[in-house]
């Protein structure tokens, strides 16, 4: 029967190792034990949908209470009490301490009682841990304990390890001699860390190892002199893990270290070395208070030996020009009503993401923006403040497409609704435009900065039943400028107003029957509606273009009055428009399961106002035959509309703008989508539009030809851990792939890799003409070692975008 002793032991207080563990290339760790000695558990039938691992660590019950105080609960099958007080406990021996507790077949304790030896196979548990070792020393009087040929395991981390010798220092380090670390279950060798000296501080969270090495199937793959990591989620400065590229050309090697500052302050510094340009250096910082939160990145070189080597012949580049980027942000607010955000991005010359990016799939950067901006959200009024700005990023940049800066912009808007249906609106804004170009460079209409002052009031009654709507309004829309044309001759009035009304009369009856489709009961809605609108046209000629397209038609656009965003413009309008709508409703929950629409505008009057401004002339039919026809048709395309919730995991969009009159298609646009509850999701995509159908766009975006594009992207989840992704971006009108991307993801219970392909077209910042249009080809590898880090750079948010309905999988912590 075993006998229990009791006295003061501290040793085996808070043996747990968290992290890491590396070694040198002459390191021999033990042969690691078999899984059913590292409390490892099969998952059998038990096993989760989303478990990557065959099994887990389960930590077994404690064998012995736990003793009152500090002091040390003993069993063991025999006692012997030698000469000079020395304790041999022999047989199955269990001692506990708080939450530590040694299992070994022999405990010797001198009379000292400073230190115990124990003999092994012996087993010493802590919360969450597991050490197995031949021969053990424990300190009495000290945390300080020794354990040889140890064999260890952390549970929640779901790491394990071995090593020659595993040391707890009095001041509650780990000393680790010849050791591995992985997060690989048992029996599986894909990769571990091995080191010689490892040491391992859990109370700050790191661990530091000299003569370090990374195993690939026991295959050394990379060296590290001395390498600090982490044991835990908590931030840790350290190099992390590089970024390489390779090209015909050029090697682009980056090395990122980072820098934990304080719980709130971290920052990231990244020496990037490209053969044939140099080095950049770049950095980010970041911080995190209470109510606020930024961060700061940018990159520097100082002597770009390439950066006019792929330039055009406009620009000013030149080689060894000095070439930088910077981008800070900011957001806080100041209580639960008032925000504000700060913005302020720049770049050296128009260039510099063309060439050195930003990440792998990263679209075009087109601009750098500037914003300071203050919000406030009462009951019934919103206020904002903000100077609003941004560099574009054209090389060279021409003088007309400097876009214009908000110094500042007021904006104060109101709402009052009373019981009777009865409402009012105010929308006021006052606006200072500027911007720095050469006035007689730029058409006459972009050439003035200048003060805007707009406001908009209005009023309106909505009756609103379930069975129907009318809502008659009027809205007065008051414009005022005080403009300055610098150096340019003109005869234009520098203080221009402008005074619109603009009424509407909107209304609709919704009409329901219960329906019964294979065997499912659903409500069926009928719901035609009416929208006539009258905008009168005044003489806008002389007025500025500050902020202002025309719109593209829609569905939406068949009940707005507004033909023109921003507020340079106020398009003159006399139209009614009729749609009929159908909803199918699932009877028991009302989900919608379809939706269809189709309407038309019929126009009782020309539209005389375009960009130039004048209620007078028409385009002219000769030169903008598509521009006269839009201003003079009698109607607008019929509009078609459908939105089909087919299944739970099936869904499709379609809308189609007919011409009647001239019988053809000015617009379709066709979306299905498949998602399923494992995580598959298919999309196809198909977009058909007539030339000229958008007269929002810019010249230089205006294509020349019917654009007819296919899109097929897909994400297939082939099992647990094996992800394809896809896509294909087809312009069927110049027979070519605009993007074409394929990759595979491997999520495994120990790591995890990203490849992907991608090729894509780079219209030049030309899109009117496929003349200039470049290929551009890149190969995306991320590899991760699940608990130890990766390498390669994220592209998760990339694949997200092109791949909607997505949701790239984690390859973090196991």
């Amino acid at each position: 029967m075993g006998k229990r002793l009791s006295w003061t032991w501290t040793a085996l207080a808070g043996l747990t190792c968290t992290g890491l563990a590396s070694g040198p290339l002459v390191a021999a760790p033990p042969e690691p034990l078999p899984a059913d000695q590292l409390d490892w558990q099969p998952w059998g039938e038990e096993r989760p949908a989303n478990a990557l691992c065959r099994g887990r660590y389960v930590m077994p019950d404690y064998r012995l209470p736990p003793p009152p105080g500090e002091k040390v609960a003993s069993e063991s099958d025999s006692a012997d009490y030698g000469a000079q007080g020395e304790t041999i406990l022999g047989g199955e021996v269990l001692l506990r301490r708080g939450s530590a507790q040694l299992e070994a077949p022999r405990v010797r304790v001198p009379g000292s009682r400073e230190t115990a030896f124990a003999e092994g196979p012996l087993a010493l548990r802590d919360t969450g841990l597991l050490v197995r070792g031949e021969a053990a020393e424990l300190s009495l009087n000290s945390d300080a304990a020794r354990i040889d040929s140890a064999h260890y395991v952390a549970h929640e981390q779901r790491l394990r390890g071995d090593a020659v010798h595993l040391a707890r220092l009095e001041d509650g380090r780990y000393r680790l001699t010849e050791a591995s670390f992985t997060t690989c279950e048992p029996g599986s060798d894909l990769w571990r860390l091995v080191g010689n000296d490892i040491l391992l501080d859990r109370e700050r969270g790191v661990g530091t190892a000299t003569h370090a090495r990374l195993e690939m199937g026991k295959v050394p793959v990379f060296y590290w002199p001395w390498v600090r990591f982490p044991l835990d989620e908590r931030r840790q400065s350290g190099f992390l893990w590089p970024m390489i590229g390779l090209s015909t050309d050029s090697l682009d090697y980056a090395q990122p270290y980072y820098w934990n500052i304080a719980p709130n302050h971290d920052a990231t510094i990244t020496p990037r070395w490209i053969s044939d340009r140099g080095l950049l250096l770049g950095g980010e910082y970041r911080y995190l208070f209470r109510q606020d939160a930024g961060q700061i990145e940018g990159a520097y070189i100082a002597d770009d030996r390439a950066a006019g080597d792929e330039a055009s012949d406009a620009s000013t580049l030149e080689n060894g020009d000095a070439r930088w980027y910077l981008d800070y942000r900011h957001a806080g607010r100041f209580d639960a009503r008032t925000r504000y955000q700060l913005r302020y991005g720049a770049a050296s010359d128009g260039r510099y993401f063309d060439d050195f990016g930003r990440g792998f799939g990263e679209g075009d950067t087109g601009s750098m923006p500037r914003l300071a901006q203050l919000d406030h959200r009462g009951d019934v009024w919103q206020l904002q403040a903000r100077a609003q700005g941004y560099q574009k990023l054209d090389d060279p940049l021409l003088e007309r497409d400097k876009p214009f800066y908000r110094l500042p912009s007021l904006t104060a808007n109101a709402r009052w609704r009373q019981e009777t249906g009865f409402y009012q609106q105010w929308r006021s804004n006052a606006t200072h435009f500027w911007r720095d170009v050469d006035e007689r460079e730029v058409p006459i209409r972009e050439a003035a900065n200048g003060t805007r002052l707009h406001l908009s009031p209005a009023t309106g009654w909505r009756f609103d039943e379930s069975w129907g709507f009318l809502e008659p309004r009027l809205e007065w829309l008051a414009t005022a400028y005080q403009l300055d044309y610098g150096e340019r001759e003109t005869e234009r009035d520098e203080g221009l107003s402008r005074s619109v009304p603009v009424a509407t009369l909107d209304g609709g009856l919704v009409f329901e029957r219960e329906l019964d489709l294979g065997g499912r009961g659903y409500r069926q809605t009928l719901e035609p509606r009416v929208n006539y609108a009258y905008v009168p046209a005044r003489d806008q000629t002389e007025f500025p273009d500050f902020d202002t397209a025309e719109q593209a038609f829609s569905w939406n656009q068949l009940w707005s009055p507004y033909r023109f965003t921003g507020s340079d413009r106020v398009g003159d309008l006399n139209r009614v428009s009729l749609g009929l709508e159908s909803r199918l409703l699932a009877d028991a929950s009302g989900r919608e399961r379809l939706s269809v629409g189709v309407g038309q505008a019929y126009y009782l009057e020309d539209r005389t106002i375009d960009m130039a401004g004048d209620p007078d002339t028409l385009p002219d039919p000769e030169t903008r035959e598509m521009d006269y026809y839009r201003a003079t048709r009698e109607r607008s395309p019929l509009v078609t509309r459908a939105d089909w919730q087919l299944t739970d995991h099936w869904r499709s969009r379609w809308q189609w703008l007919y011409d009647d009159h001239r019988e053809q298609t000015e617009s379709t646009s066709l979306a299905l989508q498949y998602r399923a509850d494992a995580g598959h999701v298919v999309n196809f995509g198909y977009r058909w539009q007539l030339e000229g159908f958008d007269p929002s766009l810019e010249d230089e975006d205006v294509v020349n030809y019917n654009r007819e594009e296919y899109d097929l992207s897909f994400a297939w989840k082939a099992s647990r851990r094996l992800d394809l992704i896809g896509r294909l971006l087809y312009d069927n009108t110049n027979d070519r792939a605009l993007e074409q991307l394929a990759g595979v993801q491997w999520n495994d219970c120990c790591y995890g890799l990203q490849l992907v392909w991608r090729e894509w077209i780079d219209d030049n910042d030309t899109a009117n003409t496929i003349e200039d249009d470049l290929t551009d080809r890149g190969v995306f590898l991320r590899f991760v070692f699940k608990g130890l880090g990766g390498v390669g750079g994220e592209a998760d948010s990339y694949f997200e975008e092109a791949i909607p309905g997505y949701r790239a999988t984690a390859l973090g912590r196991p």
